[in-house]
Formats: structure tokens, sequence, C-alpha cells
């Protein structure tokens, strides 16, 4: 029996839509569903899943390829997808799901870009960047200096890829169009699909002799210094995006955007949840006793704490306003839990150990008891078989005891009744006298 365990499901069931559906109904569907289950959603996100649906969006958003699909399902399409199995959607973390989609089918979720003119300036790639800031500069904001190292155009050709004086010509391969037909079987019909042209890459112009410094890209990679400012209460693990500060688009497109993702460091005294920040706060036994005053470090520095008397280790005592300033609300901020830990001295002076045993004294504190072993559960248990087993044995001796003293008694009573029937014997008077 065959298994359907690898068997493709409908594109039509994977997108959610009718079979008549519209291409804009289409679309749509695709847009939705993308969102709920691309990688980057922590919530939703199935990676398989999504690759599986922007295969079913790659056929169906396709006149040509979707009327083959139509007439011969999936056997009708073999071999003219591009296969996103092999794509690692790692690279996109820290993405959005416009800029996925972008990157996968162009502007506006194109698949083949339409023919018959030139693709013109494409917009420049999307970056990420990886930062490390300290507890407190996340806590109050900072601003950091940041380097990119990012496609611009370059210098020595401005961006148009020729060396000074080479002359650009229209491409002979595509005509200018910087496109051009493939003839793709598919099964039992020939179509043709759009790709872009492998002699001019796209631009639709043939370059005399092309830039030393680019290679005929137009574009070179160089640091770039931004200034970016981090707002304070900014937590670990959050995202920022700085608008044009990705690569520069080909043919005089547009930058891109450079994604920032925050690492925050850990700090040796605060522990943060939200907007709370948590503390240890040691106290001696003598204050915990009487109460008093310490100073408790905080994110501002230290700060007096009073201690009430009598407290007890574990106790947490609230610091209000003195956490962490609410994301974007820099005027409302959280509190700060004070985590008290009673410390018992270790070692004690002549004095400080008499001034405590007449502590003691006065409380009516023992500080000894009797000195008695007591037997563990297991010995306990051991000794009550024990007794029960001694008790029986005597209970069984006893009653040997009682049956050995009857049958004694019983053979005295019958020995002394033979004894007597012999007296009376020898006594009874005979017939003849």
């Amino acid at each position: 029996m065959k298994t359907m365990a690898n068997a493709k499901q409908d594109y039509y069931e994977t997108i959610g839509v009718p079979k008549d559906s519209s291409a804009e109904e289409i679309k749509k569907a695709f847009r939705k569903k993308a969102r709920s289950l691309h990688p980057d959603n922590k919530e939703s996100g199935d990676e398989q899943a999504f690759k599986e649906l922007a295969e079913a969006y790659e056929v169906l958003s396709d006149e040509q390829k979707r009327a083959a699909y139509d007439r011969y399902g999936h056997e009708g399409v073999k071999g003219s997808t591009r296969g996103f199995e092999d794509v690692d959607f790692s690279s996109f973390a820290g993405f959005g799901i416009d800029d996925i989609l972008e990157s996968l089918f162009g502007g506006g979720f194109r698949t083949s870009g339409g023919f018959g003119r030139p693709q013109g300036p494409s917009h420049g790639a999307h970056l990420k960047y990886d930062l490390e800031i300290d507890f407190l500069e996340a806590v109050f904001g900072c601003t950091k200096k940041i380097t990119v190292n990012r496609l611009e155009d370059c210098t020595t050709c401005d961006g148009d890829g020729a060396s000074p004086g080479s002359k650009i010509s229209t491409c002979e391969t595509c005509g200018g169009v910087g496109q051009v037909k493939e003839l793709v079987n598919m099964l039992f019909v020939q179509t043709y699909q759009i790709t872009t042209c492998p002699k001019c890459s796209g631009r639709g112009k043939q370059i005399e002799k092309p830039c030393k410094d680019c290679r005929g890209q137009g574009l070179n990679r160089k640091k770039v210094d931004f200034d970016l400012k981090v707002p304070a209460g900014i937590d670990d693990g959050a995202r920022m995006r700085l608008t044009g500060a990705g690569d520069k688009g080909a043919q005089g497109g547009a930058f891109g955007d450079l994604f920032i993702i925050v690492h925050v460091k850990q700090h040796k005294d605060f522990i943060r949840e939200g907007s709370t920040v948590h503390v240890k706060q040691p106290v001696s036994f003598s204050m915990a006793a009487l109460g008093g005053e310490v100073m408790v470090p905080t994110v501002e520095g230290s700060k007096v704490l009073k201690i009430p008397q009598g407290i007890q280790g574990g106790t947490k005592l609230i610091m209000k306003d003195m956490g962490v300033p609410i994301l974007n609300y820099p005027n409302r901020r959280g509190d700060q839990v004070v985590h008290v830990n009673v410390e018992t001295p270790k070692k004690l002076s002549k004095e400080e150990k008499e001034l405590f045993q007449k502590l003691a004294s006065i409380r009516g504190e023992s500080l000894e008891v009797e000195a008695r072993e007591e037997k563990s559960p297991a010995e306990k248990e051991k000794s009550s078989e024990s007794e029960k087993e001694t008790k029986k044995e005597s209970k069984k001796n006893k009653n040997g005891n009682a049956d050995k003293e009857t049958k004694e008694e019983k053979h005295h009573e019958k020995h002394n009744d033979s004894f007597l029937d012999k007296i009376v014997d020898a006594f009874r008077p005979k017939n003849d006298e």
C-alpha cells in the first residue's frame, strides 16, 4: 500500500482560495497567510509550511503556470518552480513580512516582472546588525555609533559600471529589455519562462570596458558610520530599523534598510523582569531584629532603604518608581524589588557569644536538650517485629508448659488413684475371714 505522507497538497488549498479566484484574491489570501506562517513570526511561524505556501503562490500567480496546473496538476508544473527547499530563511531573521516577500517575489510580489521593457532600478537589500549594549544603557537609553559595510555607488564610474571614456550600448542578447525568454517543457505543454538576461544582468545595456574598481557592477562595499539613538527601556532581543542604511540598489535604485538586533549585557547586581528591577540585599542579624536603614544599590546609584524591626529572611521590600522606564513612555517607570537576606554571623567573639547567651537566657530559650538516642524508623520497625516475635514465642511456651502441667497433673492423679486402690484392696476383708 502506497503512503500519501509525501503527497503535495493542492495549491489552492494551501493558499486557502477556491479554484475560480481572481489573481488579486489569490494575492490577498497569500499575503494574509504568509504573515502568519513566515519564520520570523514567533507565535505561529512555520518554515516548512511557509515554503509550501511560497511554492503554491509562485505557480498560481503566473498565468501560464496556473493554466498548466489547472489542467495537469502538479505534474504539469514540475521543474518550472524555483524550489524553496534550499532557501535558508534564518537569513531573514529580524526582517518583516514585506521585506521577505519582496526578496522572494520582487516589488508587488512579481514572479516574472513582465516582458518587453527594461527592469530599471531595483531596491537595495536590507542588512542586519547585532548591537551589544550595557544594562544601564538599556535602562536610560544612549546614542551608539555603528559602522556598516554596505554597497554604495562606485565613485570611479559614478555607478554606471563603465570605465571613464568607455562606450555603453544596448545589450544584443535581450535587446535592451534586461530579460530573456526560456522555453520550459511542462509535461504535455511547452511554455516560456522569463528570466534576467545573463549577459547584462538585467541592465539592458552592454559596457565596452567595465570599471576595474567595481567590475562593471556600479557598486562597491564601503564602511559607513551611523549614529543610532537607542530609546530608554529597550529590552534584550528588541529590534530597531534604520531606514536607508542598507545596501544601495542597482542602476540607481534606493537604499535598503538596516535592522538592528539589540543584545543587553547582564548586570552583576540587577536582574530585570520587564520594567521591574530585582536586587538582593544582605541584612545583619542585629539589623533584622532591631530595624534600621541600609544603602541599597539602584539604577540611579545607592539609595537609603528603611528596614522594619523583626524582618524575616526572604521578605520583599518595594522601592517605587526605581525600576526601568516604560519603552516609548520615559516618564513612567517600574519598581525595584529588594529581596532581603538575613545573614547569621558565623564567627563570634567572646563578648558577642556572652551577649547572645544572655539574650537566650532572658528570652527563656534553652540552648541544649537532654541527650537521648532515638532509634531510626527502620530500627523501630525491626524492634517492633522482634517484640512481636518474642511475645508470640512466650505465648507458645506458656501454652506448651500449661499442656505439660496438665498432662503431669493427670498422670499424677492417675498414679494417686492407682496407689489408693492398692491400699484399699490391701485392707479389704477377705471372704474366709
